[in-house]
């Protein structure tokens, strides 16, 4: 089983209405390190405990649910917007971070990780 890794854009979503801040957002998953789960790297944030990593780790079951229909785990929050988006929320003590992705990235990415994850039979 081999990891997967995806360089998608997304929208990082402010209070400003002339604010579009595109940022280059990594999508990692590794079955061999944790079968259940997914990275979203985004930079300029501070994933839940003060790292600094701009790594959030949820579960990949909630990011699939969460294209679908309101989904929460935690301190992350994620809905489909419209047909072909959605939103992503990271919550931390000191703020808020909103992060708007084209749906087809996100489907793409997870139809990989299920890919990787199935043991090739030889």
């Amino acid at each position: 089983m081999s990891a997967v890794e995806q360089v998608t854009r997304a929208h990082l979503v402010t209070d400003s209405p002339d604010d579009h801040v595109v940022v280059p957002v990594a999508l990692r998953y590794d079955p061999e390190a944790d079968p259940r789960s997914v990275r979203i790297g985004l930079p300029g944030t501070v994933a839940p405990g003060g790292s600094g990593s701009p790594d959030w780790v949820l579960e990949r079951d909630l990011l699939e649910r969460g294209l679908r229909a309101p989904a929460t785990s935690g301190d992350v929050r994620i809905w489909p917007c419209g047909r072909v988006q959605a939103v992503v929320e990271f919550h931390t003590p000191k703020g808020v971070a909103v992060v708007q992705f084209d749906s087809s990235a996100l489907v793409r990415f997870l139809r990989r990780t299920y890919t990787a994850a199935t043991p090739v039979s030889h």
